[in-house]
């Protein structure tokens, strides 16, 4: 079972949370060749150990974040808000609490 520090709810269980992408991902302009969009969409590492994952906690606060997850041991390294705005709030609020500590 893997236990999601939510930065506005506390620790939550990971059914509480739907995942959403690769958070590493870099996605073309809409403009962009076909082969572009592509290899965004469909041609990912498979990694083995830390990576950045975007979950939204959907029975909780609903927010979007940002975890730094082992894929290996589900160890959770990291949560922050996926919107730069809310994340610099967070920390101008001198709230630690997006570090996911």
């Amino acid at each position: 079972m893997i236990r999601i520090p939510c930065p506005f709810c506390g620790e939550r269980d990971h059914s509480e949370f739907a995942y959403g992408k690769d958070a590493s991902v870099q996605y073309p302009p809409l403009d962009a060749p076909l082969e572009d969009w592509h290899e965004a969409v469909f041609l990912r590492d498979n990694i083995r150990g830390v990576q950045l994952e975007t979950w939204q906690h959907l029975h909780g606060c609903r927010q979007w974040l940002v975890v730094e997850r082992d894929t290996a041991t589900h160890h959770i390294h990291s949560v922050r808000a996926a919107h730069p705005g809310v994340a610099a709030v967070l920390a101008g609020a001198g709230n630690d609490a997006g570090s996911g500590k």
